[in-house]
């Protein structure tokens, strides 16, 4: 990576999308690519992926393309998708089972190792993928005791502040919240919000744009 560039939050999130369509074609035995036909897959243009790339250093052949495994390689370094990740969930509701589950993350290596719910009802279920819903007071002790990297939120809007609390003063640093509010954490805690209405409010409003026929 070069040490002087500043990378735009953009382009890390356009990375993980390149990785994408390059995981299926070296499954597909594909093994070059052109920057123009990586841009045709992720909806950008051929000049954004140059620039995004040449961030981190130089890619490719002129003319040529680029070496499929060397470029996912590449961005899986440094998007440190190349090692697995420990996680925990807290919120085991519809949306809670529905990640836990996903197959798609253990396969990128984020590996779920603990599932927590204030719900005593759900205390002690076993979950398809073999995890035991856990009572919210064990998790100071399970998450140090299981070296918990990353923890998922998918409470109530008005747990999740509380939740993020819990999690950093157990010692996790990276946080990716589901709930619909915005939480907080102090330096050295990275979080990540994802609010879903909003991008339903963002989609609405440039559907609302779109000429009727």
């Amino acid at each position: 990576m070069k040490k002087t560039a500043k990378i735009p939050y953009a382009a890390i999130e356009r990375l993980a999308l390149y990785s994408r369509p390059l995981r299926v074609l070296l499954k597909n035995g594909i093994t070059v690519i052109s920057s123009e036909k990586l841009a045709e897959y992720c909806g950008v243009n051929p000049a954004q992926v140059r620039k995004d790339l040449a961030y981190f250093g130089e890619f490719g052949v002129r003319g040529v393309g680029y070496d499929v495994t060397d470029l996912l390689r590449e961005i899986k370094s440094i998007l440190a998708t190349d090692r697995d990740w420990t996680l925990c969930i807290i919120g085991m509701g519809n949306l809670g089972n529905a990640i836990v589950e996903n197959e798609n993350f253990r396969n990128m290596g984020y590996r779920f190792v603990a599932a927590f719910d204030k719900d005593q009802e759900k205390h002690g279920k076993t979950l398809p993928c073999g995890l035991i819903i856990q009572p919210v007071e064990k998790l100071r002790h399970l998450v140090k005791l299981l070296n918990v990297q990353i923890g998922v939120i998918t409470t109530p809007p008005d747990e999740a502040q509380r939740v993020t609390d819990l999690l950093v003063d157990a010692g996790v640093k990276g946080v990716l919240n589901f709930s619909p509010t915005q939480v907080k954490a102090p330096k050295g805690c990275v979080i990540e919000n994802v609010d879903f209405a909003v991008r339903f409010e963002n989609l609405a409003y440039h559907l609302s744009k779109v000429p009727r026929e």
